[in-house]
């Protein structure tokens, strides 16, 4: 299971694309385009919540080897 491991920057990947996305659109056209902020902020959200949940399972399982 060790691709579970890259999804999480896999989602910080997104994130980056979309914030790169808002800032070509906003400073070229001059509107915000919601989508792409909505993208980043749940991917942004996300792979916090993956990183949190990671750690906090790394630790459970440490804390049964031993």
């Amino acid at each position: 299971m060790k691709v579970l491991h890259y999804t999480k920057y896999l989602y910080l990947f997104v994130a980056v694309l979309s914030i790169y996305k808002i800032i070509t659109t906003w400073s070229n056209e001059e509107r915000i385009d919601y989508m792409f902020i909505i993208f980043a902020v749940v991917s942004l959200a996300m792979f916090f919540f993956r990183r949190h949940y990671e750690k906090k399972f790394e630790n459970y399982k440490r804390e049964k080897d031993d």
